[in-house]
């Protein structure tokens, strides 16, 4: 049994055609352009926790401040353990709002030198006190992060 030898292809050029280069530039970019956005705003909303994090804090110091005085403190240098204006990382302002004896809004505010000051669903997260019950704001997207 003899075999006949298969007819041999001619080898092609070793390289890319510029159609073949345009095509694979232009798949990257699609896949570049829908996912820079998404990873922003998982990163905005991983962020978020910082402030989360401080109105809680907050609101620990604010309950035992009540506890202590009968009524919510009207300044943050008021309460024991809240540690500063300033959110654990840096990235929001702290602030009170309305306090009186059986209210007080804590607030959060992300800061305007800060990379969170892009988030614009949540860029002002607030926490209501009223007579211990807590009402986070400004919707539950941005206490779910």
């Amino acid at each position: 049994m003899r075999r006949h030898p298969s007819p041999r292809l001619p080898l092609a050029a070793g390289g890319w055609t510029l159609v073949e280069v345009v095509v694979v530039l232009a798949i990257v970019g699609l896949l570049a352009a829908t996912a820079v956005p998404s990873q922003r705003a998982s990163v905005e909303r991983a962020r978020r926790i910082d402030a989360t994090a401080a109105l809680l804090r907050l609101q620990v110091a604010q309950e035992q401040f009540r506890m202590r005085h009968g009524a919510y403190a009207s300044t943050l240098a008021s309460l024991t353990g809240a540690a500063g204006a300033r959110s654990p990382e840096g990235l929001y302002s702290l602030d009170l709002r309305g306090a009186s004896a059986d209210t007080v809004t804590l607030v959060a505010v992300a800061r305007a030198d800060g990379p969170q000051a892009r988030d614009r669903d949540c860029a002002e997260i607030t926490l209501q006190l009223n007579q211990g019950v807590a009402d986070p704001g400004p919707n539950g997207r941005c206490w779910n992060s």
